[in-house]
């Protein structure tokens, strides 16, 4: 079948539908080069991007791609290629079979997902964000700036409006074929405070729907600045710390989400290997992972192969109830995955990741009211984290020294040391739950050592 190799002004469904003819012509050419089995994962779709330095926009910009990846068995063996040019697929096709070939036959293999039915998550997609043009997002982005122009002492430094409409689709030749469109809007802005001393601070948006204005993120942001200003030293020892939901979600992501992920525990990377039914943590903490979370960030109807996506109980009352599988480490012990296989784009292979992540319990309270200690609202070098042992030693940003009815009073500067799995057994959970990318979580208080300078 021969169809034009354009966008133009081709909608994104039309577009969609063409890239999917162009997988199923991507799935028999790797068959007719030796392929035992075949899937294409194709994506296409629109952004808007509007980049802002100090008080003014940097730069404007909208743009459309697409593109197929293609993944092809050979005796067990997974091979790759990608491509954005339709006119490459036959060597697309050559270039995975060869790939496979070359890595050997792999036992552990067991399928590619076959077809199942799927649930569809509501609040993914806005048809408002589908049709959002740089003129909007330049309105957005200076509604931003505004807000933050409301605070005097404060101004910005760098920041942006995104926004995205795009359509996936995952063919195999098990007989999967699923295709969804959703949407995506983010903002962030960092700013800086100046007075006999010198602070920053930072604010972001992401939801999948419409935001009509960011004035109070860009005063948000603002505010975190100027109230970071005049800070003191802080004291050494062993304090309560409230980390925020994005402190919260950077420590969570370097420590604790590697260990949960099933090709780490099969690998022995993982210091929750052979622990299922074991008490990990605090007695009231739930962590769950949800694909179908309703306008969750990560939520979809199917996961980056084509499995359904579900909830799955990873920490249920401070017990350890499961792991994430994709299709390939489900295999290996012969169990189902939990859609779990995650991909940043047609580029990619799927690998374990999380959906969306949240973090809950029963007893959630607001944390802040009843705390003396320090409150910690993001993390500097998260990343150097031991995802192994869970060891850490980071540098808190925009953090305060905080005590029940006295107003919060900044600190200059704070390191925090600990570990993250002892942390876990006496975790507490408050109620000011937010998404932070794929992680839902609220402010969580521990005790951890802290050295103020």
């Amino acid at each position: 079948m021969k169809i034009s190799d354009t966008l133009d002004e081709a909608s994104l469904d039309d577009a969609s539908d063409k890239l999917l003819v162009y997988a199923h012509e991507l799935i028999s050419l790797a068959i007719q080069e030796g392929a035992e089995e075949a899937e294409v994962y194709g994506m296409s779709g629109r952004s808007v991007h509007i980049d802002l330095r100090k008080d003014a926009i940097e730069l404007a910009s909208q743009s459309s791609h697409r593109g197929l990846g293609l993944r092809a068995v050979v005796a067990g063996a997974v091979g790759f290629s990608s491509t954005s040019n339709m006119s490459l697929l036959r060597s697309v096709a050559k270039s995975a079979v060869l790939s496979a070939r070359t890595r050997g036959p792999d036992q552990s293999w067991r399928s590619l997902p076959r077809p199942e039915k799927v649930l569809h998550p509501e609040g993914i997609f806005d048809s408002h964000l589908a049709e959002i043009g740089p003129e909007e997002c330049l309105d957005l982005s200076k509604s931003m700036l505004s807000g933050c122009q409301e605070v005097k002492g404060a101004e910005p430094v760098s920041g942006g409006v995104a926004t995205a409409c795009g359509s996936s689709f995952v063919v195999n030749t098990e007989g999967v074929e699923l295709q969804e469109t959703v949407t995506l809007m983010h903002a962030s802005l960092e700013t800086i405070a100046r007075a006999a001393d010198v602070a920053t601070g930072s604010e972001f948006f992401i939801s999948r729907s419409f935001q009509p204005s960011l004035e109070e993120l860009g005063k948000a942001a603002a505010l975190m600045a100027r109230d970071s200003l005049g800070g003191v030293k802080a004291e050494s020892g062993s304090f309560d710390v409230l980390l925020g939901p994005q402190a919260v979600a950077e420590l969570l992501e370097y420590t604790l989400l590697p260990a949960l992920s099933a090709d780490n525990v099969q690998k022995g990377r993982s210091t929750l290997s052979k622990r299922l039914g074991e008490k990990i943590a605090g007695e009231k903490l739930i962590i769950v992972d949800d694909g179908l979370l309703a306008g969750g960030i990560d939520a979809s109807s199917f996961d980056g192969e084509g499995v359904p996506s579900q909830m799955t109980v990873l920490i249920d009352q401070g017990t350890l109830k499961g792991y994430l599988y994709d299709s390939y480490t489900a295999g290996k012990e012969g169990k189902r995955s939990t859609g779990n296989a995650v991909r940043s784009g047609y580029t990619d292979v799927p690998r374990v990741g999380i959906r969306n992540l949240i973090v809950g319990s029963p007893d959630a309270r607001n944390l802040l009211e009843e705390t003396k200690g320090y409150l910690v609202t993001g993390l500097i070098g998260a990343h150097t984290a031991n995802a192994i042992s869970g060891d850490f030693s980071v540098e808190a940003r925009n953090a305060f020294f905080v005590a029940p009815g006295e107003a919060a009073r900044p600190v200059r500067s704070l390191m925090l040391a600990g570990n993250a799995f002892e942390l876990l057994k006496e975790i507490e959970v408050g109620k000011d739950v937010r998404a932070v990318g794929s992680i839902v979580t609220p402010t969580v208080k521990v005790k951890m050592t802290v050295v103020g300078s």
